[in-house]
């Protein structure tokens, strides 16, 4: 695999590091006027760094709430006990965030029970969607958090300008815009060690003048497989590379042009699939223009175009042992792909309803390869209407090609042609007001309209035992247009003689079925027949209308805040697992009702100048309205209580996760990744973490995570596989003791 990483060896960046930390007078020659510009940030969060440089000291929850329903938080700072192996890992840190686990790497991320394309993720500013049909290599699973500098949160749907269907909210993964006064250099590194194999490297290199700019992140993560509180080894090991390069012109403090590239390569292990992803390949290309300041009315452009590319391979043999022998008891552990592993794309321009990466594989070795091109495009405007008004207008549009190929091993695979099975498009346009009523209130709101279209190019599909029989497609050649709109009004207020501020919004969100649900699962008619069509022609779109509210109160001493939401869901749609009369188990897509609410709380306590206490709660709820029972795949009840010291150059906290048992389940039924396969019980997690300030540029970090060996599950996950040993319908295993330790360097 690493032969065909397009970047030099790592060995660069441990060397970089070392010399930085050996010889910390290098820092006298930084420009201590040198900055960033936070682009993609708030407002409340755009300001320049000081002259000297802060390695910031090891915090626990490092969200902080720029506004009242935006969070922006630091991942280069460890607000994890460790350093996060993707994006996934790193949201767990963030109050409301779960994700479906199934190893070590590759988690699914879930805001508020909420899953898949119903949380829009970016990546500065543009999508990255994964290839896999049974997302294997979310979104988040090529995200490196390290090699980012903010990361944006908005909850619920309260904002209309980052793309359609975001009826969660939107998470976005942004790098500042370097800023030079004078010639300069400046550097942030890392290298890391832990339990079970864990290393980790990043290097984040800028060299600029007034007018340009140059930026380097590299970075590389591994594990090997961890072992349980039981001392069972669970398959999870991963193997992550990844460059991003960024060349920019900055003519004056107002203008910015950049292009960037990216490439990224690894593999991961899951043990709760029936299939390792071999390969995980993408590559990136964008563009961007930026103009500020341009007129009293017109205050700023911006102009973005976007290229991405997700490859990756699944098989059976590469990263676990292969067994002819093993058994098809493998079936337990799918979590939704249509048809048992189904391996109708080996029939030239078949195409496939499902593969083998949720299922065991039985006795037969299996490979394929899935490729996603995504282009895209977004133009914005910011007006300033009178003292109090300003307003964002804009556009952007996205097109996404699906293709896969398959064989019985990797020169068989390599030997299929590529056959597209999906195509689709999305182009959207935007209005976002803020009315400042008054001095201390405001008034938020925007409207949104998208035309939505994918076609289905799929000849036939599979059907049958391990989806060897096909069948012509009754989709096939369909295309689907929607008109959807969406928009959202919130209210705002300080309030008065207090450091107080509250907000109340509604908002409404009509959301396209994304590619897993038009192309991943049947329709949702249960008999004899079922699975003989499938979920492109039957699905409709979701229409999500929900209320948020929250409140925050802030101090020196101390910090209170609060969010809650309450939403009616017309058309979710719900993925369930059933068999047919062909003795099929089959992941089924339909449309029903439901309701949803929840919310989440936070407390922070300066107990004395070098002691802080701090407490979060997340709480979802979900209700199928059309069949009177509980939604799945809802996370439960989970509280983080933290200490923190600091003093001089030491500094430690401690972290108490909490979990309760979750029986509010339906069996069977869930997303085209996860499903409820029975009730969890509740566990708690205690992990310590210090660190020790060599020198204003160089710091150490270490501790221990699940310090009592603590062996628990998470609720969202996936089954084991049969086929590596585990029992069916009983959730993979989280780690048990890690210790880590970690070398920061920045200048």
């Amino acid at each position: 695999m690493n032969q065909h990483f397009p970047f030099i060896s790592l060995r660069l960046s441990v060397l970089a590091l070392a010399l930085l930390t050996a010889y910390p007078a290098l820092a006298q020659s930084q420009d201590p006027m040198q900055g960033h510009d936070h682009d993609h940030a708030p407002a409340a969060q755009q300001a320049h760094p000081q002259a000297v440089p802060s390695l910031g000291a090891v915090t626990v929850t490092a969200t902080e709430l720029a506004s009242p329903v935006v969070e922006v938080s630091d991942p280069k700072l460890s607000n994890s006990a460790h350093a996060a192996s993707d994006g996934a890992d790193y949201l767990l840190s963030i109050p409301g965030f779960s994700a479906i686990r199934s190893g070590g790497a590759n988690g699914d991320p879930v805001l508020r029970g909420m899953f898949g394309s119903r949380l829009n993720i970016l990546n500065d500013g543009t999508a990255f969607i994964g290839a896999c049909p049974g997302r294997m290599d979310t979104s988040t699973a090529y995200i490196a958090p390290e090699s980012f500098d903010a990361v944006t949160v908005i909850k619920g749907p309260q904002s209309v300008i980052w793309g359609p269907g975001a009826s969660a909210g939107t998470v976005k993964f942004d790098r500042d815009t370097p800023r030079f006064t004078t010639p300069g250099l400046r550097f942030d590194g890392s290298l890391g060690a832990g339990s079970f194999g864990r290393t980790d490297q990043s290097v984040d290199l800028t060299a600029g003048t007034e007018q340009f700019y140059t930026r380097l992140t590299v970075g590389h993560t591994h594990s090997g497989d961890y072992k349980d509180g039981n001392g069972t080894r669970i398959p999870s090991g991963w193997d992550k590379q990844n460059v991003d390069l960024a060349l920019g012109f900055t003519p004056d403090a107002d203008t910015l042009f950049e292009i960037t590239a990216g490439w990224g390569d690894g593999h991961a292990l899951y043990a709760g699939r029936g299939m390792d992803a071999s390969e995980l390949r993408r590559q990136s290309l964008g563009a961007r223009f930026v103009k500020d300041h341009i007129s009293n009315v017109l205050q700023k452009v911006e102009a973005q175009v976007y290229y991405s590319e997700a490859s990756m391979v699944m098989d059976n043999f590469t990263l676990r042992p292969f067994d002819s022998t093993s058994s098809m008891g493998g079936m337990g552990g799918m979590g939704g792909m249509g048809g048992m592993g189904g391996m109708g794309g080996m029939g030239g321009k078949s195409g496939k309803s499902g593969c083998g990466c949720m299922g065991g594989m039985g006795d037969m070795a299996m490979a394929m390869a899935d490729n996603r091109i995504t282009t895209g495009a977004r133009l914005a405007a910011t007006w300033r209407l009178g003292a109090a008004l300003d307003l964002i207008t804009g556009l952007d549009a996205q097109t996404s090609r699906h293709r896969e190929r398959m064989g019985s091993n990797t020169a068989s695979y390599l030997n299929e042609p590529w056959v597209k099975d999906a195509t689709s498009t999305n182009t959207g346009l935007f209005a976002e007001a803020t009315w400042r009523a008054t001095q201390r209130e405001r008034v938020v709101g925007g409207a949104r309209l998208d035309w939505a279209s994918a076609k289905d190019w799929r000849e036939s599909i599979s059907k049958g035992m391990m989806g060897m029989m096909t069948m012509d497609n009754p989709s096939s050649g369909q295309r689907r247009d929607q008109t959807l709109p969406s928009g959202f009004l919130r209210f705002e207020q300080d309030v008065a003689g207090t450091p107080a501020t509250w907000y109340a919004g509604i908002g409404h969100v009509e959301r396209f079925p994304d590619y897993w649900e038009l192309f991943s699962a049947k329709n949702g008619q249960f008999g004899p027949t079922m699975g003989s069509t499938t979920a492109f022609a039957s699905i409709k779109p979701e229409k999500t209308t929900q209320l948020d509210i929250g409140a925050r109160y802030k101090t020196q001493q101390m910090e209170l805040w609060a969010s809650g939401y309450l939403g009616y869901v017309q058309d979710f749609i719900l993925f369930q697992y059933k068999t047919n009369g062909m003795g099929n188990s089959l992941a089924t897509a339909s449309n029903v009702r439901a309701a949803i609410r929840g919310g989440e709380l936070g407390a922070a306590y300066q107990i004395a100048p070098q002691w802080r206490t701090g407490a979060t709660l997340a709480y979802a709820w979900g209700e199928n309205r059309t069949d009177n029972q509980p939604l799945p795949q809802i996370p439960p009840l989970q509280a983080r209580l933290t200490l923190s010291y600091e003093n001089g150059p030491w500094a430690a906290n401690a972290l108490w996760r909490l979990a309760t048992a979750q029986n509010r389940v339906a069996t069977g039924e869930g997303n085209v990744v996860g499903r409820d396969f029975g009730t969890s019980v509740g566990f708690g997690t205690l992990s310590l973490s210090g660190s020790y300030a060599i020198n204003k540029h160089t710091k150490l970090v270490f501790g221990v995570n699940n310090l009592f060996n603590k062996t628990y599950a998470e609720h969202l996950n996936m089954a084991g596989n049969a086929g590596l040993g585990f029992p069916a319908n009983i959730a993979v295993n989280e780690p048990g003791r890690m210790l880590w330790i970690k070398l920061n360097a920045k200048l």
